[in-house]
């Protein structure tokens, strides 16, 4: 009866939103085949050690949520019980980009970050070794301690993902955790009018200041027009992004808007800071990639929608949406998606990323060149030669799009 309740909740939590999948009656038919389901597999499955009614109903709703959204999970009471007793511990790896989480089998990716060296696995695989090590029993501040290396220093896992048949090992090489948000900000060299550049790597606390700090700087020396560079930037604090719009845009301007779909959601509008030191009105040209997520398709998108910058590169990542950690019967926990962020226009970026104005097909050559470029300072010579006269031909397009 008890796991009955939890199935049926959802349902009654929903009843007074505007819009339903299906008609309220279609539960009952969905649990019953869950449940016969779950016995059908209770009796016939061999791996008897695998058939506890609260291992198999919790890898079930872990596969229920990740059906939803890349950004919504399960949280098993093995994570959950960690979070609780260990509120401080971190399971970000931010030189991988990888989120671990743990279940009754061990450790697993419950996420990664686009752009990172482990953007193109699959969360939600188990992670069974660790440099041939077996990890399953091992503590989690063990773990996470084995992964703070030094970048260029590889670590090996063997992964099991849900929907392969086979164990994997994957060597993940680790890269430099940038520890500014502004990693470049410099005149370009030969630019008429005098254009200055900024790289921002992150939405951090700090960004808001640092970009303000560089404006100032590549403005006293003559700047006319700007070049934002986004590429990469997974986003971060929303807080940052909505005061660094401000630098730009009139004050108290909207921004950006979120929408759940539940009445116990508030509809929330954020405006840019209601005072502004300097007005801004330069040309703008912003630079985003596919690896672009979160705040920086929201920064993006806010400048295309409002006619104050152009949009460079192609289409960004697709994070627009609110998480919320909700705890549930068990120990259990979800990360569930209860709203999504909108542009000034009304559109989200998720699950749909920011169009640039002017797109332009990035290759792997240009891929790889320009995460070489964010590091010059630690190159192998073999990897400084491959930069030897390189012009990155995406701010070449932005030069002349803005000229």
């Amino acid at each position: 009866m008890r796991a009955l309740t939890l199935l049926v909740l959802p349902t009654a939590l929903f009843a007074q939103s505007p819009i339903l999948p299906d008609p309220e009656e279609a539960a009952y038919p969905a649990i019953e085949r869950f449940v016969e389901v779950l016995e059908e597999v209770r009796q016939r499955h061999p791996d008897a050690d695998k058939l506890a009614y609260e291992r198999l109903v919790n890898h079930a709703l872990e596969g229920m949520l990740a059906s939803l959204d890349p950004h919504s999970s399960f949280i098993h009471p093995e994570m959950a019980a960690m979070m609780k007793e260990n509120p401080d511990i971190d399971p970000h790896v931010a030189s991988l980009g990888l989120t671990l989480g743990w279940r009754d089998d061990g450790p697993y990716l419950a996420n990664v970050l686009p752009g990172s060296p482990a953007a193109e696995l699959s969360p939600g695989s188990s992670i069974l070794k660790l440099d041939g090590l077996d990890i399953a029993s091992l503590p989690p501040a063990d773990l996470l301690s084995r992964l703070q290396r030094l970048p260029g220093q590889t670590s090996t896992f063997l992964l099991k993902s849900p929907t392969a048949p086979q164990a994997i090992e994957v060597p993940l090489t680790h890269r430099a955790v940038e520890n500014r948000a502004v990693t470049q900000a410099n005149l370009i060299e030969g630019s008429s009018p005098l254009t200055g550049y900024i790289r921002l790597a992150s939405f951090t606390d700090a960004s808001p200041r640092e970009i303000e700090a560089a404006l100032d700087e590549l403005e006293d020396a003559g700047m006319k027009h700007l070049i934002l560079d986004l590429r990469g930037n997974p986003g971060g604090s929303l807080a940052a992004a909505i005061k660094i719009l401000g630098l730009f845009l009139p004050p108290s301007t909207e921004v950006v808007t979120t929408r759940g779909r539940s009445n116990d959601f508030d509809a929330e509008s954020l405006k840019t800071p209601e005072r502004q030191r300097r007005k801004r009105d330069y040309p703008i040209g912003v630079v985003i990639d596919k690896d672009s997520a979160s705040a920086s398709e929201l920064t993006a998108g806010a400048l295309q929608d409002l006619k104050r910058a152009t949009i460079i590169g192609e289409r960004s990542y697709g994070k627009g949406s609110v998480q919320n950690i909700i705890p549930m019967g068990g120990g259990t926990a979800l990360r569930l998606t209860i709203a999504t962020y909108h542009t000034p226009s009304g559109r989200t970026p998720h699950l749909r990323g920011i169009t640039p104005d002017v797109e332009i097909e990035f290759t792997d050559e240009l891929r790889e060149k320009f995460a070489l470029s964010l590091r010059r300072d630690s190159l192998r010579p073999e990897e400084s030669a491959k930069l030897k006269d390189w012009q990155d031909p995406v701010i070449q397009s932005a030069l002349e799009v803005t000229h």
